[in-house]
């Protein structure tokens, strides 16, 4: 019985012939090789080469090594044109419909400057006096409003978008869809919503609805529900299975498991990707305006095709502030939820 025991028992390796795997094969190099030639013609195609050599001569230029740079020129540029500033407008009295010298707004005033012009059938130079209506806080109040106008686009595209990704969820969720081709058509539609650019949706709505706040809210809300979607599904699947269980062995129904299993574990999660995506909708909301789509964004790209960089350093510090105050207010709103 011994022998056949003996016999049966698999051969054993000496200790001399055990060697560890081997990290480093010839087939991993190739494939490293293989990587870095793809990752080099990548880099040309996308001109890293050319960033790299830029941003090293303003290095150089920085420390004292070189003369000139492009990106030191051109940043400098910009930071000498954006102050101090913009805060203020200024108007001609003599195009403003209606205009009443006792009747200005608050804070205002009327300034008289004396400039001169060149007159080209007298050949000569003739000094004209012009009125103006300064009003101090003026161009920072019609940012505060066109920022106001994106924040409201942002709320509301946040609000639609968890309208749309709560369904989207719950039928996305293995283990509470009620079918399977509910499952996989859940998922397509996130798949579409998050491949879709805001910017093309916004292009899209505003030859259905035309120009304004509108294009740019749907745009949002589309868009961002795919995200949201997809992250309250795998919220639901990855939720602990024992409340569920437990609560499926009482009779509850599939809602009421939902309710009372699974939202207590998912609701802290689900504060902080809506959190995410409200601040993600309001900086991407400024550029919706570039294509007409309403909010700051119109006024911040006819400003830098003017080269206006006071005004867009008012506008970029608008927006911000914005940001780092909604954070602070969602912040609080969801440390008083938990």
């Amino acid at each position: 019985m011994s022998n056949a025991t003996e016999t049966a028992r698999p051969a054993t390796r000496p200790s001399e012939a055990w060697e560890l795997h081997r990290t480093i094969t010839p087939r991993t190099i190739g494939v490293l090789l293989i990587i870095a030639l793809c990752a080099a013609f990548s880099a040309k195609n996308v001109e890293l080469d050319k960033a790299v050599t830029e941003t090293w001569t303003a290095i150089k230029v920085m420390v004292g090594l070189a003369d000139e740079s492009r990106v030191i020129n051109g940043a400098a540029n910009f930071l000498a044109k954006s102050f101090p500033m913009q805060i203020s407008t200024m108007q001609e009295t003599n195009r403003i419909e209606g205009f009443d010298p006792n009747d200005l707004p608050l804070f205002s005033y009327v300034e008289v400057r004396t400039e001169r012009e060149y007159s080209v059938l007298e050949s000569n130079y003739t000094e004209v006096t012009s009125e103006f209506l300064i009003k101090p806080v003026g161009y920072l109040v019609k940012v505060a409003v066109k920022m106001w106008e994106t924040t409201e686009m942002a709320l509301w595209g946040t609000v639609f978008s968890i309208l749309l990704a709560v369904p989207l969820a719950v039928f996305g969720a293995t283990n509470f869809t009620p079918h399977r081709a509910l499952y996989e058509a859940s998922r397509a539609v996130c798949s579409f919503n998050r491949a879709m650019p805001e910017l093309i949706l916004a292009l899209f709505f505003v030859l259905m609805y035309g120009f304004g706040p509108i294009a740019g809210i749907l745009a949002l809300a589309l868009h961002t529900s795919g995200f949201l979607g997809k992250f309250f599904a795998d919220e639901i699947e990855n939720a602990d299975p024992g409340p569920q269980k437990a609560l499926r062995g009482t009779g509850a129904s599939r809602l009421k498991v939902l309710r009372f299993a699974v939202l207590p574990q998912v609701l802290p999660q689900y504060f902080a990707y809506v959190q995410y995506i409200l601040e993600r909708n309001i900086r991407t909301a400024t550029v919706l305006g570039i294509v007409g789509a309403g909010g700051i964004g119109t006024e911040l790209k006819g400003r830098w095709d003017l080269f206006d960089y006071d005004h867009v350093a008012t506008i970029l510090l608008a927006i911000f502030l914005t940001v780092v105050v909604l954070e602070f207010l969602t912040q609080r709103l969801r440390a008083k939820a938990m």
